[in-house]
């Protein structure tokens, strides 16, 4: 324990799935977090999961993680989630940018209206945190920004034409933030997930992609890097991609002979 002992997080869409695995393992290592999502019910459980868990590490200030609404697509919602963590927690050190949606269909029948949902939640959601981070951490004298991405801001897949599209934009958001925030000791990384068993892609079975590991990352092993980002541990890293996908994108499937 104490890797990021003392530090304030933000994590939004971490009510469950990857953004929950986020909110445990930097609690686990001594961080305050703040936890933003839209699912209020499942949000205020896993607050008081995570008190029960680890409510025995933190001093009489208040428990280790406090529960917000926090549509991303809402700049007062940010607003209000940034300022709830340094009233709260006295600053902010570490967002986690985790929020994200997909939908599927092939470019000719892609819905405008679904298309743009997709944008607003996965690119507009991620550049509004950034923007509601940088005057907090900067009076706390920097911090971390983890932009949560995908394997598929790294290559096409057909039918994901919004996701893919906002994942690529995310990674490039994150390395024009990282240049104009070292300035102010903010850094600003990208992690970029293969096939995660979460709600989202509960329903893609582990062979449909050839993963050299032969299987699905658990929720966890992503959270392992947002951890280190979190951490000075990766106080020399700013503008780069970290890639947790089992070698999904490591080279082209071969059979074997």
């Amino acid at each position: 324990m104490g890797r990021v002992a003392g530090k304030v997080a933000l994590i939004s869409g971490g009510g469950r799935g990857m953004g929950a695995a986020h909110a445990r393992a930097l609690i686990a290592e001594g961080a305050r977090v703040v936890i933003g999502d839209v699912v209020e019910d499942e949000g205020a459980k896993l607050v008081e999961q995570l008190g029960e868990q680890f409510g025995d590490r933190v001093d009489d200030t208040g428990a280790p993680a406090l529960f917000t609404r926090l549509d991303v697509t809402r700049p007062d919602d940010w607003r209000a989630a940034v300022a709830l963590a340094v009233q709260t927690f006295g600053k902010l050190d570490v967002l986690v940018n985790n929020a994200g949606i997909a939908n599927i269909n092939t470019l000719a029948q892609f819905d405008l209206a679904a298309w743009q949902k997709i944008l607003d939640v996965n690119l507009t959601g991620t550049f509004l945190g950034m923007q509601a981070a940088v005057e907090p951490m900067t009076a706390a004298g920097g911090g971390s920004i983890i932009n949560i991405s995908s394997v598929e801001g790294m290559r096409g897949s057909p039918g994901l034409y919004g996701y893919v599209a906002s994942k690529f934009a995310v990674r490039g958001l994150a390395k024009a933030a990282a240049v104009e925030l070292a300035a102010h000791n903010i850094r600003v990384n990208t992690v970029l997930p293969g096939l995660v068993r979460t709600r989202m892609a509960m329903a893609i079975p582990d062979d449909s992609l050839q993963i050299p590991l032969g299987r699905a990352a658990k929720s966890p092993e992503v959270a392992a890097c947002v951890l280190y980002l979190a951490s000075d541990e990766s106080s020399y890293s700013t503008g780069a991609d970290f890639v947790v996908d089992g070698g999904l994108t490591a080279g082209i499937p071969h059979k074997n002979p």
